[in-house]
C-alpha cells in the first residue's frame, strides 16, 4: 500500500485533475496517467545508462535516438515546452515513439498498436506533468513505485462494475504464500486483468531470496527493501523472459496495456500478458505452466459453439470450465491456487459433481479455504473459496479452512478490523503435515475445553437463577399491589431460601419480597455478565482451533463430493439453558393461583365489597 500520506494527497490531487479535465472513465484515467509515467521512466533510464556508459568509458545503447528529434522525445524536453507545443509533440511524435517499443517491453507494444493520447487539454497536460514530477518518482524505490501503480489501481473501485478486475491484493498475497513460487516455476494466470496474481508470485519470488537484512514490512505486513540478491542470474532471467505469462479477453486492450505496464512498473521489463479468450476453440495451450494463480469471472457470457473441445461441451458455467482449464494448462505435479463461487463446492448438477469428482480421484485436492461472502464486496457479495490442488497426484484427504474474518469488514465500506484468520490459516497450512504443530494445536484445545466446561455449567446455574429470581420478582410485585400474600413455603424460595425482611402495613411483605428478589437477580445478572467477559476469549481460541480440519476422501465421496466447509466441521453446540419441566409446571400453577386472586378481588371491586373499601 502507499502509506506516504503526502503522495498519497498528491496522487488524488492528480487524479482529480484528470477527472476535470475530462477523463471521467476511470480505466481512461489509469491509462493515461500510466502512459506520462512511463514517458517519464523511459528518461530516466536513459539517463541512468548514460552515466553508467560515462563511468566505464563505453558507449550507452541509446533507447531514444541520438538526433536533435530523437532528444526530443524525452521527457525532460517536452515537458517543458509550451503547454501548446508539449501537446503538439506528444501527440506528434512522442506517443508514436512509444506505440514502437514492442521489441523493448514485451507485450506493452504488441498492445500499443491501436492506442490512443486522449489528452487534448495543453493546460491539463502540463498540469499532470507537473504533478507526475511531484511525486518524484525516481527517488523512489521499486517498492514505493509499485505501490503507487497499486494505488491507481485500487481507483478502480469507484468504478461500479470495474471493481470486478480486481482480486483484494491481500487475498492474492494470501494465495501466492500458500502456493509459494520457486525459481524456475513457470506461472500462468489465463484471467489475468491487472496481472495482480503474476506482480505478487514476482515479489513473492523476491522476498524469498532477498537477504533478510535488506527487507523490511509495513504496518499491513507487506515487503519492502525486495533486492532478489539471492536469485541466481539464470533464475532471474528466466523470470524476465518466460516464468510469467497472463491473458485476458478485453478485447478493448485497455487492461491489457493497464497490467503489461503494471508488470513493468514491478519490474518485470519484458512482460508476457496476451489477449485471448483462454475458454475457446483458438486457445490451446496444454501443460504449460507448473502454477496457476487464477480469479476467472463467475458470469461470464460464453459463446457455446466456441468452447474448446477439451471441455465439457454441454457445460454453460464458466467457473467450472475454468476448473478443468486449469487442469489441461498444468504439467503433472503442477500446482494450482484458484478462487470459485461456493456454487462450485456444493452444486448438485452433473457438471458441478463432475469437476469435484475429476479434482478427487484424478487429481490431489490439497485444500479447500472457505472465505467470508464479505471479501468481494461492495461489487458482489457472493461466497467464494479457494481450491488448492496438484495435478495428477493422489488424494487421501484433504485440508479445510473455514475463515470468517479476513481483515476487512465484511460490509461495503470494508474497514480495517483486528479480526484476522489470514495469519493462522497461513501458520496451519505451512504445518499441515508437520505431527509437532498439529499436536500442540490438539492439546491446546484439550485444555481450553477443560478451562472452560466448569464456566459454562456456572453460566447455566446462573441462567436458572436468574430465571427464578425474575419469576418470584413478578410473583412478590403482583401479591403486593393486589394486597395478597403469596401462597405458603413460596417465598422460602427466594434468594436461596432467605427468608424476605418483615414488613408492616398493606402489601408491605410483598414489596420487599420483591426488592428482594429484583436485587438478587440483578446481582445475578452482573456476575453473568463478569462470567461471560471470561468465558468469551475461551470460546474466541477454541472457534480458531477448530476452524482447520481434514476431511478424508472417502467422506467426501460418500458426500456426492460435496466439500461445503460446513458439512465437515465440528462445531461444539453450548448447552442451552431449560428449565425443568416440574418446576415449570408448578410455576404455571402459580401463576394460575395468582390469576385467580386477582380476578376475585376485580370481581369485588365491582360489586362494592367494602373489604375492597
Amino acid at each position: 500500500m502507499l502509506t506516504d500520506p503526502q503522495l498519497r494527497s498528491k496522487v488524488d490531487a492528480l487524479w482529480d485533475k484528470l477527472w476535470s479535465g475530462g477523463l471521467s472513465n476511470p480505466l481512461d484515467a489509469i491509462e493515461q496517467l500510466s502512459f506520462l509515467i512511463f514517458l517519464k521512466q523511459l528518461d530516466e533510464r536513459e539517463q541512468d545508462a548514460e552515466r553508467a556508459a560515462r563511468l566505464r568509458g563505453k558507449k550507452a545503447d541509446p533507447l531514444f535516438p541520438k538526433t536533435d528529434d530523437g532528444q526530443k522525445l524525452r521527457w525532460s524536453h517536452w515537458s517543458q515546452l509550451p503547454a501548446d507545443q508539449a501537446l503538439r509533440q506528444v501527440k506528434d511524435q512522442v506517443f508514436p515513439f512509444l506505440k514502437n517499443l514492442g521489441n523493448r517491453a514485451g507485450s506493452f507494444g504488441e498492445h500499443m498498436a491501436n492506442a490512443e493520447f486522449k489528452i487534448n487539454k495543453p493546460s491539463l497536460l502540463i498540469e499532470a506533468c507537473r504533478a507526475i514530477e511531484g511525486l518524484d518518482i525516481s527517488s523512489q524505490n521499486q517498492d514505493v513505485q509499485g505501490d503507487l501503480y497499486e494505488y491507481l489501481l485500487s481507483k478502480l473501485n469507484t468504478a461500479g462494475t470495474n471493481g470486478q478486475f480486481r482480486t483484494p491484493r491481500h487475498i492474492i498475497r494470501m494465495m501466492v504464500k500458500m502456493l509459494d513460487p520457486r525459481p524456475g516455476e513457470r506461472v500462468g494466470d489465463p484471467a489475468a486483468g491487472t496481472c495482480g496474481f503474476l506482480v505478487n508470485a514476482w515479489q513473492h519470488l523476491l522476498e524469498t531470496h532477498t537477504d533478510p537484512r535488506d527487507l523490511s514490512f509495513d504496518e499491513e505486513g507487506y515487503p519492502h527493501g525486495l533486492t532478489g540478491s539471492r536469485l541466481a542470474r539464470e533464475h532471474w532471467e528466466f523470470c524476465q523472459t518466460r516464468a510469467f505469462t497472463g491473458y485476458d479477453s478485453d478485447s478493448g486492450m485497455t487492461m491489457l496495456r493497464i497490467g503489461s505496464m503494471n508488470l513493468i512498473l514491478h519490474g518485470l521489463t519484458s512482460p508476457r500478458f496476451h489477449y485471448a479468450d483462454t475458454l475457446s476453440k483458438a486457445f490451446n495451450e496444454e501443460r504449460a505452466y507448473d502454477l496457476v494463480l487464477a480469479n476467472p469471472p463467475f458470469k461470464g457470457a460464453i459463446d457455446a459453439a466456441d468452447v474448446n473441445p477439451s471441455l465439457p461441451a454441454k457445460c454453460k458455467k464458466t467457473e467450472i470450465l475454468f476448473v478443468h482449464l486449469f487442469l489441461r494448462l498444468l504439467e503433472n505435479g503442477g500446482r494450482a491456487a484458484v478462487i470459485v463461487p461456493d456454487g462450485v463446492l456444493f452444486g448438485s448438477s452433473n457438471a458441478h459433481v463432475e469437476i469435484r469428482k475429476k479434482l478427487i480421484e484424478e487429481n490431489r485436492l490439497d485444500g479447500v479455504v472457505s472465505m467470508p461472502s464479505g471479501v468481494f464486496r461492495p461489487y458482489a457479495g457472493v461466497s467464494t473459496a479457494v481450491l488448492l490442488f496438484t495435478k495428477g497426484a493422489s488424494t487421501q484427504r484433504i485440508w479445510f479452512y473455514d475463515m470468517e474474518h479476513d481483515g476487512f469488514s465484511l460490509d461495503d465500506k470494508r474497514q480495517r478490523v483486528p479480526e484476522n484468520d489470514i495469519p493462522d490459516l497461513l501458520a496451519c497450512w505451512q504445518h499441515r503435515h508437520d505431527p509437532k504443530f498439529q499436536k500442540q494445536r490438539a492439546a491446546r484445545l484439550a485444555d481450553l475445553q477443560q478451562q472452560i466446561a466448569p464456566l459454562k455449567k456456572e453460566r447455566l446455574d446462573h441462567h436458572a437463577l436468574i430465571h427464578r429470581l425474575k419469576f418470584e420478582e413478578v410473583i412478590a410485585a403482583s401479591a403486593a399491589s393486589s394486597s395478597l400474600a403469596p401462597s405458603d413455603g413460596k417465598m422460602a424460595e427466594v434468594v436461596g431460601g432467605r427468608s424476605p425482611r418483615p414488613s408492616d402495613g398493606r402489601g408491605g411483605r410483598g414489596e420487599g419480597i420483591a426488592a428482594t428478589a429484583r436485587t438478587a437477580r440483578e446481582r445475578a445478572e452482573v456476575e453473568l455478565a463478569e462470567l461471560q467477559s471470561r468465558i468469551a476469549p475461551l470460546e474466541k481460541e477454541i472457534n480458531q482451533l477448530g476452524r482447520q480440519f481434514w476431511v478424508t476422501k472417502d467422506q467426501v465421496a460418500s458426500q456426492g463430493y460435496d466439500l461445503s466447509a460446513s458439512r465437515y466441521r465440528q462445531l461444539e453446540q453450548d448447552e442451552v439453558f431449560y428449565e425443568r419441566p416440574t418446576v415449570t409446571l408448578e410455576r404455571l400453577r402459580e401463576l394460575e393461583r395468582v390469576a385467580g386472586s386477582e380476578v376475585e378481588t376485580l370481581a369485588r371491586m365491582l360489586a362494592g365489597d367494602p373489604r375492597d373499601a
